[in-house]
């Protein structure tokens, strides 16, 4: 019987741990200071968790059109993605 595993890279380890942490973090926070609506350059009222949601689901495909269109390394795409992800959360 030949099972393949997926080969987990140290930048890929990383961005699942640190999507790990930050849901903790998210819940913490959320259970200390519950959250209310507010508008910024999303097009629609979010909370801290929707700004989550958004931020991470653009966070991955962000890595994934790197994979795609680029042989540069995964490295720079980590950094674009939690960049990003800051901005969604302080300001979307």
């Amino acid at each position: 019987m030949n099972l393949e595993w997926m080969a987990w890279t140290v930048p890929t380890a990383t961005f699942f741990i640190t999507i790990f942490l930050t849901l903790i973090c998210m819940t913490i926070w959320q259970v200390l200071s519950p959250t209310t609506d507010r508008r910024g350059f999303l097009p629609i009222s979010t909370t801290r968790g929707d700004r989550l949601f958004i931020g991470l689901l653009s966070s991955a495909y962000i890595n994934l059109a790197w994979l795609g269109l680029t042989d540069m390394t995964i490295w720079i795409s980590f950094v674009l993605g939690l960049v990003w992800m800051a901005i969604v959360m302080r300001w979307g």
